[in-house]
């Protein structure tokens, strides 16, 4: 273990351990709590160091899904138009939830032969849910403040997705709803979750969010295949419900075996990461379609760390640190979900390719090896059991390649049985391209019964275009231990998401119990160092890094040829001399840079060279920096910088002058541990040079990662403050020789 998981600092060695908790001034508190009457407020006092909440309060829709009481206001029944329809759909939605329903119109004294009244005032009981079916929704929400209404839903659009004066509209909107103690659904939602969901399937649902209705469609339907939904939330705009709210909910929900998100944005970076982070710890799998993928960003950033950095990679980096799996297609979205709701967890990792074509086998064994399924090679004493029933000139390593199932005994059985018993196996998996009976519907028939007999998941690839024979429609879907696909790829996505979810709910402790509360004794020498609004000259950004414990190489500040040849002397040769200026982002491309001088002589020339050459750019210096030259490592970049959505993030990438060139980085959302921190790693194209290339010694992996967390820390604790941080090169020495940052720039907010 390191020296703390946050990058807990010490004065002493990396390694050693040290209690920040000095009594220092802390940074400005922007506590982002979200309001949530009527939920539970755990812990919403509760915030890190830099002020940002670590525990969310659950809201209770219990009543907004099982209302006893709803107002249905706006209700209409007159033919043509658009409302009566809606009347209709949300009056059956009533009975069969078990609701009593009061429509509210002005004018009308019955509604579809149910008595109207003719306010909201005028509601004979308070109600749990209010349907507003107005074009404006904003003086019934402020009729509503006293009513003792739990929750409303504004269906009308018109708001923040029209610009600027939308926004300030949907803004009141959300302040009414606050005002009147009740949880608001949309604007510019839909019906989605009035719909009508089948009681006559069982087992584990997927819970349904969507903000666009219309793209949660294909998981619905989902249900006419014999899979559970259970809710359906379509979030629209979010002025108060979000999509973090259903999250957290359904997390909690006994029923909900899998959550499937469809998002357009993300409304609170943090909250969205607590909801997520209380479904890992439920072990409640969240699958989402994000789009914006290809969304660059409109910030400006003078760092490599803030360059490295786009929004879209961020969100999927806090994706992945919180176990939610991201993919791309509805269709992704689907199968995956249903998979992940429906199995159970694994026995093992390995995957075995069972398959009546050898070509079938390869192919499909390709695909999964190249996405990192675990396809392992069966043991010998397995292939020689499963050569009983299969001819000895095929192969049954792995792929498992049959020649033709069986059809006219028990032997396909035996096959297929023999496999799943095998303790390395957890997962397998039968590509059938295309039906071919009656040995696919002998082969459907075997893997269904051989699936009822046994814990492992057994999944099935039916490639027919045509999707009506009856070993699909009936056989395969009418399985619930059998998982179906259509495509190999959508087959293998959703079998990686299966494998990689319990693998990481198995190991997951969530950061938030473990983020420092209290400011580290470093703060207070931090912040004095500050230029807010400003940027810091290398020599000040080094003395910020050297405040949390990052070494830095021994260096002066100097303002004379003969300060330079002292401080020469006193470093110790060869020496690297810089100009120091806070307007200074990257001195090389003006040549103000000179490595590897060894007399007093190249010193003294030298400082003359650095300050001609800043006095004709119009650089006015600080000084120029006499620096220990330090070599032989692999060159890093570690940094901060802020994402408008998440706050501060933290980054580590191959450093160098080819830094922005090779852009080879990962980032993290604070706060993280230490296995994140590592994790980052991994994630790196250039991660073998770490481990030693071409004879070179492996480097120092462990003070890497401590510079990353002390980054990290300094993210958590001056990230108000400051706007980017950027350590290029970090020096990574060779193994237990340490890192040292050879430069460093940092720009305040």
């Amino acid at each position: 273990m390191l020296g703390s998981t946050y990058g807990t600092l010490t004065t002493n060695s990396r390694h050693a351990r040290a209690v920040a908790c000095g009594q220092v001034p802390g940074p400005a508190v922007h506590v982002h709590s979200r309001h949530a009457p009527g939920g539970t407020a755990e812990g919403m006092d509760d915030v890190d160091v830099s002020g940002r909440p670590l525990h969310s309060a659950v809201p209770d829709l219990d009543r907004f899904f099982h209302p006893e009481s709803v107002a249905l206001i706006g209700a209409s029944d007159a033919d043509g138009r658009p409302h009566t329809g809606i009347t209709r759909q949300l009056l059956a939605w009533a009975e069969r939830v078990g609701a009593r329903l009061h429509p509210v119109h002005p004018s009308r004294p019955a509604v579809f032969g149910i008595p109207c009244v003719a306010s909201v005032a005028a509601l004979p009981e308070p109600v749990d849910l209010a349907v507003l079916l107005v074009r404006d929704p904003l003086p019934v929400i402020e009729e509503l403040d006293g009513s003792k209404a739990k929750f409303a839903v504004a269906f009308a659009s018109g708001f923040a997705e029209t610009g600027p004066e939308g926004a300030a509209a949907q803004a009141r909107l959300a302040a009414a709803a606050r005002g009147a103690g009740l949880r608001l659904l949309g604007p510019n939602t839909n019906l989605n979750a009035f719909e009508t969901f089948r009681d006559d399937l069982e087992g584990p649902a997927i819970a349904l969010i969507t903000q666009s209705g219309h793209q949660g469609r294909p998981v619905f339907t989902l249900q006419e295949l014999g899979i559970r939904l259970s809710h359906w939330a379509p979030t629209g705009n979010e002025a108060d419900l979000e999509a973090a709210d259903f999250i957290s909910y359904f997390a909690a929900r006994p029923e909900v075996g899998a959550i499937a998100l469809y998002a357009e944005g993300l409304k609170d970076g943090r909250g969205f990461l607590l909801a997520a982070d209380r479904a890992a710890r439920a072990k409640v799998p969240v699958v989402a379609v994000k789009v914006g993928r290809t969304e660059t960003g409109a910030r400006t950033a003078a760092s490599h760390t803030g360059k490295l950095t786009g929004s879209d990679a961020v969100v999927d980096a806090a994706m992945r640190q919180f176990g939610v799996i991201r993919v791309d297609g509805l269709d992704e979205l689907q199968d995956t979900a249903a998979l992940l709701a429906r199995a159970r967890p694994p026995r093992a990792e390995g995957v075995v390719v069972y398959s009546i074509s050898g070509g079938t086998g390869a192919h499909f064994a390709d695909l999964a090896t190249a996405a990192g399924l675990p396809l392992p090679i069966l043991s010998a004493e397995k292939q020689t059991e499963l050569h009983q029933w299969i001819p000895g000139d095929l192969s049954v390593a792995n792929p498992v390649d049959n020649g033709g199932h069986p059809v006219g005994d028990w032997r396909g059985r035996k096959i297929i049985d023999a496999i799943l018993a095998d303790p390395a196996v957890g997962v397998l998996i039968c590509p059938i391209t295309g039906p071919f009976p009656p040995m696919s519907d002998k082969l459907a028939q075997d893997l269904v019964d051989a699936a009822e007999q046994t814990d492992k998941l057994v999944c099935v690839v039916w490639g027919s275009p045509v999707g009506t024979e009856d070993a699909y429609r009936t056989t395969l879907l009418g399985s619930s231990r059998v998982a179906t696909f259509r495509t190999f790829a959508n087959c293998i996505s959703a079998v990686r998401a299966y494998l990689g979810h319990h693998r990481f709910t198995a190991s997951y402790r969530s950061p938030f119990d473990d983020a420092p509360r209290t400011p580290s004794p470093s703060l207070r020498k931090a912040r004095d160092l500050l230029r807010p609004g400003g940027r810091l000259s290398e020599h000040a950004a080094k003395q910020l890094l050297r405040a949390y414990g990052i070494r830095v190489p021994r260096e002066q500040l100097v303002t004379s040829a003969a300060a330079a040849v002292r401080a020469a002397a006193l470093v110790g040769y060869p020496v690297v001399m810089k100009a120091s200026a806070p307007q200074l982002a990257h001195k090389t491309e003006l040549g103000l840079v000179r490595l590897g001088l060894t007399s007093a002589s190249q010193v003294r020339d030298t400082y003359r060279e650095l300050t001609d050459i800043a006095r004709y750019e119009g650089v006015e210096l600080d000084g120029v920096l006499v620096c220990q030259m330090v070599g032989g490592g692999v060159e890093m970049v570690v940094g901060m910088s802020h994402d408008d959505l998440f706050g501060p993030t933290v980054t580590v990438g191959i450093g160098g002058v080819l830094v922005e060139v090779l852009q080879d980085a990962a980032v993290r959302v604070p706060p993280f541990g230490e296995d994140q921190a590592r994790a980052m790693l991994a994630e790196l194209r250039g991660r073998a040079l770490l481990d030693g290339v071409r004879g070179a010694p492996p480097a120092d992996v462990d003070a890497l990662v401590e510079v990353v967390l002390r980054v990290q820390r300094m993210a958590l604790e001056l990230g108000d403050h400051l706007a980017e941080l950027d350590v290029n090169p970090l020096m990574v020495l060779e193994r237990g020789q340490g890192a040292v940052a050879l430069d460093a720039l940092a720009i305040c907010r």
